[in-house]
């Protein structure tokens, strides 16, 4: 498959369906952004329901609720952990293994993780996330781009005991064989609607960081994280341009209707670090520098400095040099939660 076609219509069979089919007594489903089969804007409210094909009770961890209750919690014996990650700091999962994780070890419930490869494994790369700005995109001190499977993280939450009060959850690791973080591998189904290809999800930990500024990054277009423009963009200067549109999974895109000016990067190489020189570009050459970054750029970035970096006219490589003490030391501490090579 080329990495920039989209992937095809699953003919896989969700985990759930399969537990059911096998007369295991599936109690509840709790359901992560997006939705428990996946299908639901980023953002978006999720909330409790039912399957409707399973006719199982669907509890939101999206929203308000983002740790399992106690009270949520009764009559399991055990629970799983099945979510497809894609190596970004700021890509919500690994938030909800988190919440999901303290709440098992609260309420004395063991927790299977069924582990799937990283597509971003391949490297490691950003700026740490400073505990101060801690917030469902980033809640742990990690780059953006950590290298690791959701098992090794989830080996990593409880080693470096990021739990509350320092309690451990109660792994049990379904593991994968003859996989390495080098391995190319290519999802079979699109782990979420805005992510819907391998380049989407080569480019997602570079093109994030838009989401934070006034640029749109492809949303409400078929170029998902592929493609990034604005209103205020330099039109000499970024010469592709498009109009983003209500779709499934991008309901209400930035600059709706609107007809923006920007970069498509659908053919770009597949990067293995964060590329910043599409950020700065953007921020050198757009009408009104003071309303390029909003509140939630702090969040995606992990704090203030790289805003403040940018602002100064510091170049990528400049940037890049600052995060080399943070991240040398996040490789040796990540050594010791690998299940893989």
């Amino acid at each position: 498959m080329n990495s920039s076609e989209e992937f095809e219509t699953p003919t896989y069979t969700h985990l759930v369906d399969s537990l059911v089919s096998l007369k295991l007594e599936v109690v509840k489903v709790f359901a992560p952004e997006h939705g428990f089969r996946g299908t639901a804007d980023a953002g978006e409210t999720i909330k409790d329901g039912k399957d409707v094909k399973t006719g199982l009770p669907i509890i939101s961890l999206y929203g308000n609720n983002k740790k399992p209750k106690p009270e949520q919690l009764k009559g399991i014996d055990i629970m799983i952990f099945d979510l497809q990650d894609v190596g970004a700091r700021f890509y919500t999962y690994i938030s909800s293994l988190h919440y999901v994780m303290e709440a098992c070890a609260e309420n004395n419930i063991p927790l299977i993780i069924l582990d799937r490869p990283n597509p971003n494994g391949h490297y490691i790369d950003g700026p740490i996330l400073k505990p101060e700005h801690s917030s469902f995109v980033g809640m742990h001190p990690i780059p953006v781009v950590h290298g690791l499977t959701m098992a090794e993280y989830a080996q990593m939450i409880n080693g470096e005991k990021w739990l509350k009060n320092g309690i451990q959850c109660d792994l049990q690791i379904i593991g994968m064989e003859n996989y390495t973080h080098n391995l190319k591998y290519e999802l079979p189904v699109k782990p979420s609607p805005n992510l819907p290809n391998t380049k989407a999800i080569n480019l997602y930990p570079s093109l994030c960081f838009f989401e934070g500024t006034n640029v749109n990054a492809g949303r409400g277009t078929n170029k998902q994280f592929q493609v990034f423009g604005s209103p205020f963009l330099n039109k000499e200067i970024f010469k592709f341009s498009y109009t983003p549109e209500s779709l499934e999974g991008a309901k209400s895109p930035k600059h709706l209707g609107k007809l923006c000016y920007g970069e498509d990067l659908s053919e770009t190489p597949c990067l293995n670090r964060i590329n910043l020189d599409w950020l700065i570009n953007a921020y050198n050459n757009t009408a009104n520098q003071k309303d390029f970054f909003n509140s939630f750029f702090t969040k995606l970035a992990g704090g203030t400095e790289l805003q403040n970096q940018i602002e100064a006219g510091m170049t990528s490589e400049e940037i890049k040099q600052s995060w080399q003490e943070g991240l040398e030391k996040f490789k040796l501490k990540r050594q010791a939660y690998l299940l893989y090579k």
